[in-house]
């Protein structure tokens, strides 16, 4: 069979085996440390924090991109999302201040001052989350009340925040070693795998919940068989989503060097449906996390600070669907830009049939991406509501999660680029791809995640 013939052909090329097996090991590692829980945190204490995970939506979701760490009160529980954020101030710094479009622009030396700045603003944003996480951890249990209350001294939260931060940094060390030595983004492929660690347990739980006899069962395995499908479909609409792009023809003119000819030929720029990526989903659950950080403050979910933190209901995922859409835009205005495409094409003696090169292939391009972003962001805040929809159908909450949002969009978006490696080993030791006719298209936007 073809599939085992390729299997044959990965396991043949010595580079991409190693890195495949560096992969797992890394993976294997960092599972392993979601299960190594903090000095003094009790199996009372974790149930405790496990209850209140499973009663918060929000928290679910934290929950899910650290892999389970986050309810288990583990020394990943802060999981890489601190990087993440770090990464997207880091990235915004780079489109609005001009000392770090500077280093942008000094290649190699500048992405390391980059990255270096990443690093200490994650280190910054782990010491604000620690003790939030700690003292939220603390309330719960006490609220739970348990047998001898928990009482978290400044110093124990100094040495736990310690922990936590140092366990953050360990997962972000192992990103870049995967990155360096394994397979695909080594960030996003952690996020990855977290998500999907979580996904075994919310099918199992789905399918019992279906089974003839079970508390609150509607609906039998048919109805389980119907999901399936649906999830089936949804994930291949994220397919499209990721990979829908408009082609838009570049005519490069011929020139004669000698008794060679250059230029003549015909391209395409892949103006991309989603330019913008996940990024827009992340920019609004940041936004829509503050109504949960004010109810904390005031002690209790009350009227319109509870209508905005039940994910579930309608005005939470109204603004939410409306910020979706309104990101989309702001993030393809700063990250595609029309003028400098038409410049790069005028400089190589390109231009597009029928449009004058220089400001009307700027705004014709503008014209473009104006268009299909507009169908594209909609669609993005679509699949972003969708667990929102499943829930109203009576699937459970950590099986709707995988439904849409966040959690699909990564999983489609990695597993693409991840295959998209794998295929280009491939075809550079002349072996035929992964895909019988054409070829994995992949991500082309600027983020690792």
């Amino acid at each position: 069979m073809r599939f085992t013939e390729t299997l044959k052909n990965i396991w043949t090329i010595k580079e991409l085996r190693e890195r495949l097996i560096v992969t797992v090991l890394l993976v294997l590692m960092y599972r392993l440390g979601c299960y190594v829980v903090l000095p003094g945190i009790s199996p009372s204490d974790i149930d405790a924090l496990a209850n209140f995970t499973n009663k918060s939506g929000l928290m679910q979701l934290l929950d899910m991109f650290s892999g389970g760490a986050f309810s288990q009160a583990s020394i990943f529980a802060l999981g890489i999302m601190p990087y993440i954020t770090a990464s997207i101030v880091i990235q915004l710094c780079g489109m609005i201040l001009p000392s770090f479009q500077k280093m942008q622009r000094e290649g190699e030396s500048g992405r390391q001052k980059m990255n270096q700045y990443t690093r200490y603003l994650t280190v910054l944003i782990l010491v604000l989350q620690a003790p939030a996480y700690l003292i939220n951890l603390q309330v719960q249990v006490n609220s739970a009340g348990n047998a001898g209350a928990m009482s978290l001294g400044f110093w124990t939260v100094a040495y736990l925040t310690v922990i936590l931060a140092a366990g953050s940094m360990f997962i972000m060390w192992l990103g870049e070693r995967i990155t360096d030595r394994g397979i695909g983004n080594g960030i996003s492929f952690i996020i990855l795998v977290g998500i999907i660690a979580r996904l075994p347990g919310a099918l199992y739980y789905e399918f019992v919940s279906r089974l003839p006899g079970a508390s609150g069962s509607q609906g039998g395995l048919v109805m389980f068989i119907i999901e399936i499908v649906l999830l089936f479909a949804v994930t291949v609409g994220a397919v499209l989503l990721v990979q829908g792009t408009r082609k838009v023809p570049v005519q490069y003119a011929k020139r004669i060097v000698g008794n060679r000819q250059y230029g003549g030929a015909r391209q395409y720029i892949p103006l991309k449906v989603n330019a913008a990526g996940v990024m827009p989903i992340i920019f609004a659950q940041a936004i829509m996390f503050i109504p949960m950080t004010l109810a904390g403050f005031k002690g209790g979910e009350t009227g319109f600070l509870h209508a905005f933190t039940d994910i579930n209901g309608f005005w939470y995922n109204a603004v939410f669907f409306i910020l979706i859409v309104a990101f989309t835009y702001f993030y393809t205005a700063i990250t595609v830009r029309p003028t400098q495409m038409a410049e790069d094409m005028k400089r190589n003696n390109g231009f597009i049939p029928g449009v004058k090169p220089g400001k009307k292939t700027a705004e014709y391009l503008d014209t473009i991406m104006s268009r299909i972003t507009l169908p594209g962001s909609i669609f993005l805040g679509i699949v972003a509501i969708l667990p929102a929809f499943a829930r109203f159908f009576g699937i459970s909450q950590n099986f709707a999660q995988f439904f849409g949002g966040t959690s699909l969009l990564i999983m489609v978006g990695v597993v693409l680029d991840t295959l998209q490696q794998i295929e280009s080993h491939l075809m550079m030791h002349h072996y035929d791809g992964l895909m019988k006719e054409g070829k994995i298209k992949g991500r082309t936007t600027g983020t690792a995640y």
